[in-house]
């Protein structure tokens, strides 16, 4: 039999949300990108790489990212860089989705949280002004 979903309450969501923060506070170094190997040949006719059935030298491994738009590739000096790096763009993974998590609980509080009356309607004056602004909005 399939489990009974309980609508969640408002301070549990917020209870969740303030764990959520906490993680945050937990995040390394990070930076976007990937880090993708490839395997060359380096074009010296008298290499080993250039014979047939040969796998090429040894991967280079690069990051790529995006900076002002452009594809930027970073090339690593060692291993110890190559696994520095894949510890920041695994954190930024991270860090992306804690934020999509802490979207959809908001969401969540927002949709359930009451609106606070405040006892009165739009008066006229206030009516007239926000259709005003609605169509200056709009470009009519």
């Amino acid at each position: 039999m399939p489990e009974c979903l309980v609508p969640e309450s408002l301070p549990d969501l917020e209870l969740e949300r303030a764990k959520l923060l906490e993680q945050f506070l937990s995040l390394g170094d990070f930076r976007p990108g990937s880090i993708t190997a490839s395997v060359r040949r380096c074009g010296k006719p008298s290499c080993h790489c250039a014979k047939p059935n040969d796998p090429g030298h040894q991967p280079q491994f690069r990051m790529s990212r995006k900076v002002n738009g452009k594809t930027v590739n970073e090339s690593f000096a060692s291993p110890a860089a190559l696994r520095k790096a894949q510890l920041e763009v695994a954190e930024f993974q991270r860090w992306q989705e804690l934020g999509q998590q802490l979207v959809a609980i908001n969401q969540k509080i927002c949709a359930i949280r009451p609106v606070a009356e405040e006892g009165r309607s739009w008066t006229p004056q206030e009516k007239k002004r926000l259709l005003r602004s609605i169509r200056k909005l709009r470009g009519k």
